[in-house]
């Protein structure tokens, strides 16, 4: 068993309050969780408005079977507006 986690440290500059934040990442993680089928949770910076920290984790039987999984999660992030990736780090189990 291969376990991915992909973590993303995000800037969101159009963000003035948590509930701004709140409704940018909310639409992120969804999609997320509904076209790859992975967990998400939002990890750390919670109580800042303009930085986020989400991570991604994705099981599967071999790895590049996960690590195509992780691409399309970078995709995904990439392509969403209103944010931008300060930093991005995959870890292997």
């Amino acid at each position: 068993m291969i376990v991915g986690v992909q973590v993303w440290e995000l800037h969101l500059p159009g963000c003035h309050s948590l509930k701004e934040k709140r409704g940018t990442l909310k639409p992120l993680t969804a999609a997320l969780r509904h076209k790859l089928n992975v967990s998400v949770a939002e990890t750390g910076h919670q109580d800042l408005w303009q930085r986020a920290e989400i991570a991604c984790a994705a099981v599967g039987s071999a790895r590049p079977v996960v690590e195509e999984t992780l691409r399309a999660a970078d995709r995904v992030v990439e392509e969403t507006g209103g944010l931008r990736i300060v930093d991005t780090i995959t870890v292997w189990r």
